[in-house]
Parts: structure tokens; sequence; C-alpha cells
């Protein structure tokens, strides 16, 4: 009964050492973060490969008199570390619209614009389906006043299923 019971134990952590090195076929969460007031994304990851995915992030932003939305796409190709312990870089795009309040003078720079996006961080995932990443996501902006370099830096939470 010992033996049986070392044999599984042994299966069991074999099993989930291997699976740690792969990424995820799916994982879903949250993403925390902004560089000019605090956002909350909805982000979903889809594993294209061994070493290659897609993230989708949907998000609201809000910061001193505006309020927006960006959704993000990205394709990003993951190495691993050691384990659990990732690092990713990608390159995306998406679309946002931002809307202010409290306008001085009438001149409202409210808009909708297009913008291009780095992506370059560092994930864990546990052993339990639970992933944890810290990332920078340059973005260069294309619209009447969204036309600048935006640093975007967050933490994500995410189910990994």
């Amino acid at each position: 009964m010992k033996r049986i019971l070392l044999i599984a134990i042994t299966f069991v952590g074999f099993t989930t050492l291997s699976n740690a090195q792969d990424i995820s076929d799916n994982a879903i969460g949250v993403r925390l973060g902004d560089s000019d007031g605090f956002g909350a994304e909805i982000s979903y990851q889809r594993g294209l490969g061994d070493n290659n995915r897609l993230e989708i992030d949907l998000g609201l932003r809000s910061g001193n008199n505006y309020d927006g939305f960006k959704l993000t796409g990205l394709y990003q190709w993951v190495w691993n570390i050691d384990g659990g312990f990732n690092w990713y870089a990608g390159a995306g795009g998406g679309v946002g619209s931002y809307s202010f309040d409290n306008v001085p003078d009438g001149f409202d720079d409210s808009e909708t614009f297009l913008f291009v996006a780095g992506d370059v961080g560092i994930e864990y995932n546990f052993d339990f389906p639970l992933q944890l990443s810290l990332d920078a996501r340059p973005e260069l902006g294309f619209g009447d006043y969204r036309d600048d370099l935006d640093f975007d830096i967050a933490l994500g939470i995410r189910y990994r299923f």
C-alpha cells in the first residue's frame, strides 16, 4: 500500500512539474494598473502553440476629469525561465475612447483613437490554476489629441484553464 501511494505521489508531482513549463490553453482574469490613473481590464489569453498566445484586454480607465475604455489585442511569445516562471514579449494594437468632464472654456478633447502597442513582462504559473504577471506595455496613440507615447504598467491575476 505504501508503495502504491509513493508511486501515485511521484506521478502527480512529475505531471505537475511537466505541465508547469507549458503555457495554458486559456486564462481569464483582470489586469490592474495604468500610467496616468487607475485602470482595470478584463484580460483573456488563448494559447496558440507551445510558446505563443493571443491576449485580448477590455478595460475601463478613469483619472482626474476623464473616463474611457480601451480594447487591446496582443500576440505574445513566451519563454520559460524555470518551472512555472516565464517571461514574455509581444506586439499588437487596439482602439480606445476618452471622454473628459469639467472641460474649461468649452475646449473638449474627447476622442476615439487607435494605437499600436508592445508588451514585455514576467509571469508565474502556480501548481494550481493561478497566474500572476507584471508587465509594461508602451503604447503609441494615433488620434487628434492622443498622438503620444504612453507607458501602461500593470499587475495581472488570471485563472488558467
